[in-house]
């Protein structure tokens, strides 16, 4: 699997609620207390840290990864912020409480905006006053986080994986119909690409196609037949043409994203067509079709893209499976000359590749604390 991390990367700037926020009643006070208190260790990922590993484990209850210490650092910080946009928001448009909003300064890096890749001078944090960009970065910074624990067990449990990439993509679907729609009158196109809805579901595409390339890693372990392979890794490239469809969508709403995402998504579906070809093409020499088997690997030669994208990993890993199918068709070639002597059928006449979808999402629900808020207003 193609590794692409920027998701991960974001940042962000200090809030204290309580400085804010005014509260009618102690319990108030304390309940702010806590959301920031939360919220400081959501803003240390990322961050370097003086804390040893050993007193980091033992702060998060005896997780052993970073990736999970920060995944539980986000799930406890969730229900409190859920609950204070609920309060927040059932009080209305009343000025004082967006004075207090825009005095909060919510401010968020954008790993996916091409400008702050760009920039020289350090990362550049976006600023929208609504408590919605708050929640929505965070959500989004979940489904990161989910994403990136599912691709560090990929080399010890490819079931737990595959779950955690499907969680991913739940967070990601929810997110982009339920939070985001809210924030849509407060972005501008030069805004951060995480907090558009089209980009989100791009994002749920691509963990839905993560955790059905992990499906087709453990079928292979399985021995499972070449033709059924074959039609789960075109299923991977369908799920990748899904994620690029948002995309599109993705470029009316902002004009900032970063092709690093787009490369991604173009690599990946190479990768996944170069198998899905070759696992096509052993199931028809072994069912006797060496000369349809031939065709299709020529085929998927003419088709690989030339100068494709991305970073030099994910070229090298185009490269390594064009070669596999250059040297599938040389022997297939020198085979049925000496023992099939079959014919190879023109383009028009050969099979389509064919795709099985079987990844779904794993819907995410909100935990809220139910407390109740008094603030002053």
């Amino acid at each position: 699997m193609l590794q692409y991390k920027d998701p991960i990367k974001l940042r962000t700037k200090k809030i204290v609620f309580e400085a804010v926020y005014c509260a009618q009643d102690s319990g108030t006070l304390e309940q702010l207390k806590e959301l920031s208190s939360k919220r400081v260790n959501v803003e240390t990922i990322n961050e370097n840290s003086s804390i040893t590993d050993a007193i980091a484990r033992e702060m998060s209850g005896g997780l052993t990864t970073q990736c999970e210490q920060d995944i539980q650092k986000l799930e406890l910080y969730l229900p409190l912020l859920e609950n204070l946009v609920q309060h927040v928001d059932s009080i209305g448009d009343d000025p004082r409480v967006i004075q207090w909003t825009s005095i909060l300064k919510i401010r968020w890096t954008s790993p996916l905006s091409y400008s702050s890749i760009l920039n020289l001078m350090g990362p550049r944090f976006f600023q929208i006053n609504n408590l919605r960009f708050e929640l929505g970065i965070v959500l989004f910074f979940y489904g990161a986080m989910l994403r990136e624990y599912a691709s560090q067990l990929l080399t010890t449990d490819l079931v737990q994986s595959a779950t955690q990439f499907r969680k991913g993509a739940g967070v990601y679907h929810y997110l982009a119909l339920e939070v985001l729609p809210c924030l849509k009158n407060a972005l501008t196109l030069d805004g951060p690409p995480e907090a558009t809805s089209s980009v989100s579901s791009a994002m749920s595409f691509i963990c839905l196609a993560e955790a059905q390339i992990v499906t087709t890693m453990k079928a292979e372990e399985k021995g499972t037949a070449d033709g059924l392979l074959a039609k789960l890794h075109y299923g991977v490239v369908q799920l990748f043409e899904e994620a690029t469809n948002c995309l599109s969508t993705a470029a009316n709403q902002c004009k900032d994203i970063s092709p690093r995402l787009m490369d991604y998504i173009s690599c990946s579906k190479v990768v996944h067509e170069l198998r899905s070809y070759k696992c096509m093409a052993q199931a028809l020499k072994t069912d006797g079709q060496i000369g349809t088997a031939i065709g299709l690997l020529q085929r998927a030669l003419n088709n690989v893209q030339k100068n494709v994208g991305g970073i030099d990993t994910w070229r090298l890993v185009i490269k390594q499976d064009t070669e596999t199918i250059t040297d599938m068709l040389k022997k297939y070639k020198h085979e049925n000359e000496f023992v099939w002597h079959e014919k190879i059928p023109y383009d028009e006449y050969l099979p389509l590749l064919q795709g099985t979808k079987l990844a779904t999402c794993i819907p995410y629900r909100p935990q809220r604390w139910e407390r109740t808020l008094a603030l002053k207003i």
